[in-house]
């Protein structure tokens, strides 16, 4: 089984999609758990706690906007989930930073070997670089540009390395990485009509001559999907 721990200060907004269709029947089945954390819940408080006791933020040193994530609630949040595990060959800490490594399908496929995935996610200015001193993780981004939380990229991360593990989807074939797959797909009926226009699917995926199709597949795919190809 993997288990993918999440970090987090609003597990409400992450429930909801991985609570449904695939994801769903894989925890269903046992193939993978999910598990939230959320760091207010490791926040040493005092007898009678006032407000700010409860807090995880604060200023930055150095000064600027925004406020950052104190280290130590996120550091025991990680040893909660994984405790000795930590430092184990099948334990993996993501850090989520728009200055990480680009997340591909090529690394979501090495990620099948880890029995424990934590997800370290961040929220206003960031998290306290220390907690990366604190334990051994890798830094990643899910594209060229900033989001509001790591919560987002969590969710992609576990979709795309969910759907790779062996059980998951009913055919290991729907995996479009490990076949010649186009960005477009068709089903019945053969002709639709909208406003007065006939639209057809592409002759040669009614042809059965399964070489043919493949070369379509690989053409279009090498198109972006923009239909400038014309059919032979």
């Amino acid at each position: 089984m993997t288990t993918y721990h999440l970090i987090t200060l609003f597990p409400e907004s992450v429930e909801p999609y991985v609570s449904s269709s695939i994801l769903k029947r894989a925890q269903e089945k046992g193939i993978i758990a999910i598990k939230y954390y959320n760091p207010r819940d490791f926040v040493e408080l005092k007898k009678n706690p006032s407000y700010s006791d409860r807090r995880v933020d604060n200023r930055p040193y150095g000064g600027g906007p925004g406020m950052v994530i104190e280290a130590l609630p996120i550091i025991r949040a990680i040893e909660s989930a994984v405790g000795k595990k930590v430092k184990g060959s099948k334990v993996k800490i993501v850090f989520f930073s728009p200055a990480g490594k680009q997340f591909t399908n090529e690394i979501a496929e090495t990620f099948k070997k880890y029995t424990d995935i934590v997800f370290v996610c961040g929220r206003y200015e960031g998290i306290d670089a220390r907690v990366k001193k604190a334990f051994p993780m890798i830094d990643i981004s899910v594209g060229p540009y900033v989001l509001t939380g790591g919560e987002l990229p969590a969710m992609i991360m576990i979709d795309t390395i969910t759907r790779r593990i062996p059980g998951v989807l009913g055919d290991h074939a729907s995996v479009e990485e490990n076949r010649i797959a186009s960005p477009d797909v068709y089903t019945r009926p053969e002709v639709i009509e909208y406003k007065g226009k006939k639209y057809r699917v592409p002759k040669v995926l009614l042809s059965g001559h399964h070489a043919k199709m493949d070369e379509w597949r690989t053409a279009v795919r090498a198109d972006g999907g923009r239909g400038k190809r014309k059919e032979k």
